[in-house]
């Protein structure tokens, strides 16, 4: 407990020492235009010693005989039996402005009965975005992150087998559909904020604008428009770069994050809490049963009998108190929930009664 609670300390204050100088505009926004594409492409995986699919599977064997087909062996589906091959779905991401020729990672996945990809080379790949056009061509072995050892119930698994990874197995064949930088950029905040919005514009207009004529203005909480200024006139990545770099102190509700799973919390650095008196008790039942025999005595025409021995024990432990005053942080809550001893469980039952107190300013979320 005590290890939980000085983690969440430390936790607090990096977050308020990060406060103090903002974040880089880069880190909580983006260029409309400048984003990901994801690829899917659907793959066979040859090479395994025995645990690929098995002939229940029969998109796999049909996908190998039309495989064989094309390279002019003809060979029935229905009479295959090839346990050293899988199929897979490949998934990876494109990144903006990729150029033909660059190589990204691809992630293969059995989508049959295959049991372990381990050793296995994954053949050429065509990898479609979501409008059906191919933008690479995947091929190479298949790492996986796991393994299988033994045989029949004597074996034992280690993370997912079914799964693996080729890094930089996939050639991008075509550029990605990318908005390239002029005159008036859009920019997108990761996190919808009227504060924020109106931070980044302050701080784009200070840096670059001149006297009456802003270069920033907010269209809603989550869209901003740039206007290059004409001294980047010829160089809008050079004033994009400059842009990114700024520091902005972006706002940020007041929330608190609970895993009741896991028993973590992460709390916020502009949470508060008003006046609020807090008892925090125990109360404990055990039961216990114990089983004793009961014999008869010699010559009788008894039975021998199991008599459960039931006992009920219960502690009801003295409530232990904290008073927390106006203003009160998340650091003052820390500790005095330290002080009394509480456990990650006990912290979430007292922030969930606090909020139905209204002794707390900030949004509960529960994951």
């Amino acid at each position: 407990m005590k290890k939980f609670l000085v983690f969440l300390s430390i936790a607090v204050l990096a977050a308020r020492l990060a406060s103090a100088d903002g974040a880089r505009l880069k880190d909580f926004a983006s260029i409309e235009g400048v984003r990901d594409n994801q690829l899917i492409g659907y793959g066979i995986v040859v090479g395994l010693a025995g645990t690929g699919d098995k002939q229940l599977t029969l998109f796999s064997t049909q996908t190998l005989s039309n495989l064989l087909q094309r390279m002019g062996v003809t060979v029935n589906p229905v009479i295959i039996q090839v346990h050293n091959m899988a199929s897979v779905m490949v998934t990876a991401t494109l990144p903006p402005f990729a150029q033909p020729g660059t190589r990204i990672d691809v992630t293969s996945a059995a989508i049959g009965d295959a049991s372990n990809l381990q050793g296995g080379i994954l053949l050429l790949t065509p990898l479609k975005a979501a409008n059906g056009e191919t933008y690479a061509v995947a091929q190479g072995p298949v790492i996986t992150g796991g393994f299988v050892a033994g045989r029949g119930g004597n074996s034992q698994t280690t993370n997912h087998p079914t799964v693996g990874r080729t890094p930089d197995g996939a050639i991008v064949e075509r550029a990605p559909p990318s908005i390239q930088p002029s005159s008036h950029l859009k920019l997108q905040l990761r996190q919808a904020d009227f504060t924020t919005a109106t931070r980044v514009v302050e701080a784009i207009n200070k840096r670059f604008a001149s006297p009456g004529m802003p270069v920033a203005r907010a269209e809603s909480s989550g869209l901003l428009i740039v206007d290059v200024p004409p001294s980047y006139s010829t160089r809008p990545v050079e004033f994009i770069s400059e842009m990114e770099s700024l520091n902005v102190d972006a706002d940020r509700p007041a929330k608190i994050v609970i895993n009741e799973r896991t028993g973590t919390i992460v709390m916020g650095k502009d949470v508060k809490i008003t006046p609020v008196a807090i008892m925090q008790g125990a109360l404990s039942v055990e039961i216990r049963t114990r089983l004793e025999v009961s014999q008869p005595g010699p010559l009788s025409k008894g039975e021998t009998v199991v008599v459960p021995q039931t006992t009920v024990d219960a502690k009801d432990l003295k409530a232990k108190a904290l008073v927390l005053q106006k203003g009160a942080t998340v650091e003052e809550l820390v500790r005095a929930l330290q002080a009394i001893g509480s456990t990650p469980r006990d912290v979430l039952a007292i922030l969930q009664a606090m909020r139905a107190a209204d002794a707390l300013d900030a949004e509960i979320e529960v994951i």
